[in-house]
């Protein structure tokens, strides 16, 4: 069975986001202790947390599933793979057609094959979902023009604010979300741009890009004191700035605006106690909101390419059905056709190489009759004819 578990910014705000992906962990790791999963993936964003699971063992109705908490989304089967090719194809994002969540998700994929918890039930559904991404983006304007949470970002601040011109602006994180936010100001007139990041190589690669400052993470007092703009989007785990914090600091806290991208924040509420300008994830909506209206049309055709690959992706799937019993086939042919041969080699003088020429000819004789009972049973398999599949089973059964 396939299972997903996720909750997204489609049923959560931020802050609750951040205390149910605590849940969604608690719930994976009992399923974990139950049934032993060793086929999972997991996917975790600014907007997302989800599990792909991939189990034989779990039943819809583990009184584990059948949880008290609304917020968690638990599909199984087509809905969950469904699913799985929408979020690829930008369709599921706050912030519709944005290219980030394909790398995030090879990047997950990619992890799960590293720690050796990605099996080809798993894999198939993840390669599959990765291309039909590419597709819908190559055959689609899904994603044309400026789609993601770092120019969302910066679409908010100019709401606010205004014009950038002539602004100065400190980024707070170098890792791949502080890139789309640096690559959104490159267009802008700026006054400066100061970048910060923990390891501080990375801080300077990235101010080299924009043409900005790089800066050490413990000075960033000194740049919060000038800045008219702060975006923050690292990956630590807890509060980097507060009210305490920014209370060191001599400035007039009502001409300053904090953009929090990251999840969990980077940045208190409580700055709002004294005049701070603070905006999240969760005020994106409005421009993710008219993002969507804008991209509307697209959708029907990425659909319709989603509806094409997942009917490829279920043939495939029957296919894979039948692969091991018609692999234990070739295993059980090839034995017979080496020990006939071995027999007839006795038999025979090698001096004209009748030898090599029993050898070839066994193995075109067993390679022609394989391939057509292959081709046959994948047909089969294709067709759902289960007399065929059972009498295959019944037949070759290898155990």
């Amino acid at each position: 069975m396939i299972l997903n578990l996720r909750v997204d910014h489609k049923i959560a705000d931020i802050e609750s986001m951040e205390n149910i992906s605590k849940d969604i962990d608690e719930l994976f790791w009992s399923l974990q202790e139950k049934y032993s999963i060793g086929e999972y993936i997991e996917i975790s964003t600014c907007n997302r947390k989800e599990y792909y699971i991939h189990n034989e063992y779990i039943s819809e109705d583990d009184e584990l599933l059948s949880h008290e908490n609304q917020s968690i989304v638990i599909e199984y089967g087509q809905s969950a793979v469904i699913h799985l090719l929408r979020m690829t194809s930008g369709l599921e994002s706050m912030i519709v057609g944005e290219d980030q969540i394909l790398g995030q998700v090879k990047d997950s994929k990619n992890k799960a094959v590293k720690d050796h918890h990605c099996g080809k039930v798993l894999d198939m559904i993840f390669t599959k979902a990765i291309h039909v991404g590419q597709v819908v983006r190559n055959k689609t304007k899904i994603n044309k023009g400026s789609v993601s949470i770092g120019s969302a970002a910066i679409d908010l601040a100019e709401k606010h604010m205004g014009s950038l011109d002539e602004k100065s602006v400190l980024v707070i994180g170098a890792g791949k979300m502080g890139k789309l936010v640096a690559k959104a100001l490159a267009e802008k007139d700026l006054n400066a741009i100061f970048v910060a990041n923990r390891t501080y190589y990375v801080a300077v690669e990235l101010a080299k890009d924009l043409g900005g400052e790089a800066i050490l993470f413990a000075d960033l007092e000194k740049y919060l004191a000038e800045a008219d703009l702060v975006i923050s989007a690292t990956s630590a785990p807890h509060i980097i700035i507060d009210k305490n914090r920014l209370l060191g600091i001599d400035r007039t806290y009502e001409e300053l605006m904090m953009v929090d991208i990251a999840n969990p924040r980077d940045i208190s509420e409580n700055v709002s106690e004294i005049g701070v300008k603070l905006f999240n994830i969760d005020d994106l909506r409005e421009i993710a909101d008219t993002n969507t209206q804008l991209r509307i049309k697209e959708f029907g055709e990425a659909e319709n390419i989603i509806n094409e690959e997942f009917n490829l992706l279920k043939e495939s799937f029957k296919i894979m059905k039948v692969e091991d019993t018609l692999a234990s086939l070739r295993v059980s042919m090839e034995e017979i056709r080496q020990r006939e041969t071995e027999k007839a080699y006795g038999k025979l003088s090698d001096v004209d190489g009748s030898a090599k020429i029993l050898d070839n000819l066994t193995n075109s004789i067993v390679n022609k009759i394989f391939f057509d009972i292959s081709k046959n049973v994948k047909n089969a398999a294709k067709q759902e004819d289960k007399e065929i599949l059972d009498a295959v089973e019944y037949i070759f059964n290898f155990d």
